[in-house]
């Protein structure tokens, strides 16, 4: 594809994709803000100590063959279906696997609990991630043509559908449940968009054959998957383990804001890197302008929106969901540090995966992972602030480590890797500092959190543009061209 379609094809995926996201969020906020106001810590907690078990699941069931298939050059039918029908195979299997193991997972968590209305609850969350592997082979085919724009349709409708479902049912006092059933309406009404959006319809009979060859590449993913799913979700179950469902909802609530930030700028560069860096893939001088171009625009948005997350974060906890949340604000502050350096690694990580080293990710994320896990049981004496310190500092290892990988991978040295990561992170301390100097005499809670955001947002463009920022001219260039339309 030449420069022009390819950036062309690209700046619309960016574009779509941040607008989706950003809707998403906000839309996600609302929920929450309702939702939070009405449940408890400790429904919040329940919930999240259970939240390892169907990501791995849903992580099994997938398979890493979504990105073996953006992969391959062209669409064969007998490729999509082998893998439609493994997933579906899969995710009733790994269902009824959990759904027998839902006492040995109330066990684990001890008496803290009572272990019949953990079972029944494992059992039905669970149902999730057997829905959705209806859908995955139909998201590949969105995915690999870089469909954002009906993949942004499929998640806002259905989050507005499973939004409703639990607040309605928040508000009838049912507690966690509501929270169950949110994730299960929105599961089941991803995969029934991901249907209508796809022309794609799985037959039978069935060959596994194109299986096999995918597995070498998937399996390494799968395995991968795994591991960062337990890296992202060991502090749920190890503090459901050794500490209360309300200390749990806390630091789950932390989360949960930090993620807002977090998925609308991952979910933005997932729509596009994979399938962009596999266009490019054998041409190392475009590859290399490629990743520099889309490691810029990773930073001028991630380092502003995540750190000027937790600049305002506890007067954003205050307004929207209440004082009884407070004990969060000290997680969400150092898990927005995680939250800024993240989309960088997972541009890293479609890199690696997109020129076919999926070994290279697995080795570094198991021993990565191991360290993680490591620590994570060392810190437990000290403290769930001080644990969630440990897991922080080591994604700023991970980060450095996946630099020198990139080195290695496609040349994109360290030089050109800080000269568009250091103005960015720079700027957005600046501004940050400034702002709060500016704004200390403010009392008003409302107006100071509006004070803040304002004249965080106002510096930091002020900034790009004196210091003339290609991204942001170029993103200027765009949306003007978007709006003559």
């Amino acid at each position: 594809m030449p420069d022009s379609s390819l950036k062309q094809k690209t700046a619309k995926g960016l574009f779509w994709g941040g607008l989706s996201n950003g809707i998403q969020q906000l839309l996600t906020l609302a929920f929450g803000v309702f939702l939070a106001r009405i449940l408890n810590s400790s429904d919040y907690g329940i919930v999240g100590i259970l939240a390892i078990f169907p990501a791995i699941a849903t992580t099994i069931q997938d398979s890493g063959f979504t990105a073996a298939l953006t992969n391959r050059k062209e669409f064969r039918h007998e490729d999509y279906n082998a893998v439609f029908w493994f997933n579906v195979a899969a995710g009733v299997g790994m269902y009824l696997l959990l759904f027998f193991s839902a006492p040995l997972i109330a066990l684990f968590f001890g008496d803290k609990y009572d272990s019949s209305e953990l079972i029944t609850l494992s059992r039905v969350l669970f149902l999730g991630f057997m829905i959705s592997s209806t859908g995955i082979a139909h998201n590949a085919i969105l995915f690999k043509n870089m469909r954002v724009k009906d993949i942004s349709k499929i998640n806002l409708l259905s989050l507005v559908l499973s939004g409703s479902v639990g607040v309605v049912m928040a508000s009838l006092g049912m507690g966690y449940w509501a929270l169950v059933a949110q994730n299960i309406a929105f599961v089941t009404g991803t995969s029934l968009l991901r249907w209508h959006y796809s022309a794609w319809r799985p037959t039978l009979p069935v060959s596994f054959r194109p299986l096999r060859e995918m597995f070498s590449f998937s399996v390494k993913l799968l395995l991968t998957n795994i591991v960062n799913q337990i890296n992202g979700n060991i502090f749920s179950a190890i503090l459901g383990r050794y500490y209360t469902s309300a200390d749990v909802g806390f630091y789950t609530q932390g989360y949960k804001w930090m993620s807002m930030g977090q998925q609308s700028i991952g979910g933005m560069i997932n729509g596009i890197a994979q399938p962009l860096f596999v266009q490019v893939a054998d041409e190392r001088e475009r590859r290399i302008r490629v990743l520099g171009k889309m490691l810029s625009f990773t930073c001028f948005i991630s380092f502003p929106a995540l750190l000027g997350l937790a600049f305002v974060s506890q007067e954003l906890i205050l307004i929207a969901v209440g004082e009884k949340w407070l004990p969060s604000v000290p997680y969400l502050r150092l898990l927005c540090v995680f939250g800024a350096i993240w989309p960088v690694l997972n541009l890293y990580f479609q890199v690696a995966i997109s020129q076919g080293r999926s070994n290279v990710y697995l080795w570094s994320n198991i021993v990565f992972g191991m360290f993680q896990i490591a620590v994570a049981l060392l810190m437990i004496p000290y403290g769930i602030y001080w644990m969630v310190v440990a897991y922080v500092c080591g994604y700023v290892v991970l980060l450095v480590v996946w630099q020198v990988i990139i080195r290695q991978l496609t040349g994109f040295g360290y030089w050109n890797a800080l000269r568009r990561m250091l103005p960015y992170a720079g700027a957005t301390v600046l501004v940050l500092a400034v702002t709060g100097w500016l704004t200390q005499s403010v009392a008003n809670i409302y107006w100071l959190l509006i004070a803040k955001v304002g004249i965080a947002a106002v510096l930091y463009l002020i900034i790009m543009w004196l210091c003339g920022s290609a991204i942001l001219r170029e993103c200027i260039t765009f949306v003007r061209s978007k709006l003559k339309k």
